[in-house]
């Protein structure tokens, strides 16, 4: 078993009309024995810029910590938040600088830019960044995602429509992944408002 897969995880962020969502599923595990199931694997970087970590949860934790370090150091710096763009920069530099001993993590970025540009990235565990302009995906689930993503997904979707979508995805996915699962977690941001819902899923 590869160590990426050790707690399991799965994540997607998907862009709508000037909205985005990403969502995640609840179960920390060891293995295939499931530790938790209420865990939190999105974090908030500011009103408008969240970043979902699947890999190793204990690395997770820690590069969050760092993020969220270099987040606040930029905003006394340059009094302003980090656009999606220069944090997705700053975080393929921060893996990329661990490469010969890296954080098992495989990053989910999804944020507003100017205009309220949705803007989504994943990357490897150094850094190597993918960007897309529909949906990304990441976890051990993320074989499935890609395909339930591809037939669900469709451009300019409202936040309503776009949250139903990306909670049907994530849910049919981790039903087909035994690391991942026991419900989901969704945020979809709006430059407006931001929704967060709890999803019920299988159990077991």
């Amino acid at each position: 078993m590869s160590i990426f897969e050790y707690n399991g995880s799965a994540l997607v962020a998907m862009v709508g009309k000037n909205c985005f969502a990403i969502a995640s599923d609840r179960r920390l595990g060891v293995q295939l024995q499931t530790i938790a199931t209420d865990f939190q694997r999105i974090s908030k970087i500011h009103e408008k810029l969240y970043i979902g970590l699947a890999g190793l949860a204990t690395d997770a934790q820690t590069l969050y910590q760092r993020l969220v370090f270099r987040h606040k150091l930029y905003q006394l710096r340059e009094e302003r938040d980090m656009k999606p763009e220069t944090f997705a920069n700053l975080v393929s530099a921060i893996l990329y600088e661990k490469r010969f001993g890296p954080y098992f993590c495989q990053p989910v970025i999804a944020g507003l830019g100017d205009n309220d540009e949705p803007f989504i990235c994943t990357m490897d565990s150094i850094g190597a960044k993918e960007l897309a302009k529909d949906f990304v995906v990441g976890g051990t689930a993320s074989e499935s995602l890609y395909g339930a993503c591809e037939s669900m997904y469709k451009p300019d979707m409202e936040a309503e429509e776009l949250f139903e979508t990306i909670s049907q995805a994530l849910l049919a996915s981790v039903d087909r992944d035994c690391l991942s699962g026991w419900g989901g977690h969704v945020f979809v941001v709006t430059p407006t408002e931001v929704i967060e819902r709890t999803l019920k899923g299988r159990m077991d």
